[in-house]
């Protein structure tokens, strides 16, 4: 189903914002990714996999699922507030017009090149070409993918098409090859989802296995980050690297404020990670005590305290820069 809070997530910044809480005029921002940032595409699109019926969106001010795999806010709706802007709409919702096509999160069931090209002609209807063009060349972007990669294409099911294609090793390289044609990104840990913890763990102990491949892409793509800045001869493309964050959670959830970093806030079975998230499922009464609110997906708390990462974060979690740190210098080059 879902990706798990485990993607490591490049804000590529063509042109960053002026500053951190922007009011002037309207920057883009484009997202990219999977059910980590779906702000409601899911909705539109003839899939399983939705967060339209409750209990999705109970925390927010509506208390009504927004299609976000969220009990609230997720990870853009934070990088917006930050940003000064709107939250994002569904590329595919009738209410996206106008300024709104300037926030717009993406399905990367699209392929990034062909989903950059139809917002670029959007805005071109509207804006005209040139500056449809400028809008594009100075969006901020995020772009979030990698765990699907294994988790639903590789290691799903016993001896998978993917897994009778390459061994381990020979796949992180296929994939690393992949990114470079448009999307960039990096796994966390994999095997200590609830729902990972459910199907493949006995103790509560993380999967080694999905571990492994998470061990095995993220250095590389560290590599490939560095060597697209090389190229470009500056820092477009910041890494932040949410898995550093999420062991942190799951090694000592307490020192976040979290209770549980195991145990999903609604859900059934074991670690209530098996399922989908429904009006019948477990449900806990404390979303803020919770790491993941879903078998899979992070809760709205969690997400807040990943962007704040983004934000203000140390070169440990986040390559070359935290993204208040390239908006400053931003500001000192453009003014």
């Amino acid at each position: 189903m879902a990706s798990s809070v485990v993607s490591w997530m490049v804000l590529s910044i063509f042109m960053a914002i002026s500053t951190t809480q922007v009011k002037a005029a309207a920057r883009a921002f484009f997202v990219f990714g999977d059910y980590l940032v779906d702000n409601g595409n899911n909705n539109y699109l003839s899939t399983t996999a939705r967060a339209d019926s409750p209990p999705y969106g109970i925390d927010t001010s509506s208390h009504r699922p927004t299609g976000r795999f969220s009990n609230g806010k997720n990870i853009p709706d934070f990088i917006s507030d930050a940003l000064g802007s709107e939250p994002t709409l569904p590329y595919l919702s009738p209410e996206l017009n106008g300024d709104k096509l300037l926030v717009v999160p993406t399905s990367l069931l699209l392929v990034l090149e062909s989903s950059m090209t139809l917002e670029s002609n959007l805005l071109a209807d509207l804006a005209g070409e040139d500056e449809a063009q400028r809008i594009v060349n100075d969006a901020c972007v995020l772009i979030t993918v990698g765990g699907n990669d294994f988790v639903n294409n590789y290691y799903l099911v016993p001896f998978s098409a993917r897994s009778r294609q390459f061994n381990l090793p020979d796949y992180v390289r296929y994939l690393i090859s992949e990114s470079t044609a448009g999307s960039v990104t990096r796994t966390g840990p994999l095997g200590c989802v609830p729902a990972e913890l459910a199907m493949r763990s006995l103790s509560g102990q993380c999967d080694p296995e999905l571990q492994r491949a998470a061990a095995l892409y993220n250095p590389q793509l560290v590599e490939m980050i560095n060597g697209l800045n090389g190229q470009l001869a500056t820092n477009i493309f910041i890494a932040a690297n949410t898995p550093h964050q999420t062991n942190d959670f799951i090694s000592n959830p307490g020192a976040y404020g979290f209770t549980t970093s195991k145990i999903a806030c609604c859900g059934q079975a074991p670690y209530n990670g098996l399922g989908l998230c429904t009006p019948l499922s477990n449900l806990c009464p404390n979303r803020d005590e919770y790491v993941f609110w879903d078998p899979f997906h992070p809760s709205e708390r969690a997400n807040g305290v990943i962007v704040d990462m983004i934000l203000k974060g140390s070169a440990e979690h986040m390559s070359p820069m935290n993204l208040s740190t390239f908006l400053a210098l931003d500001t000192t080059t453009t003014t």
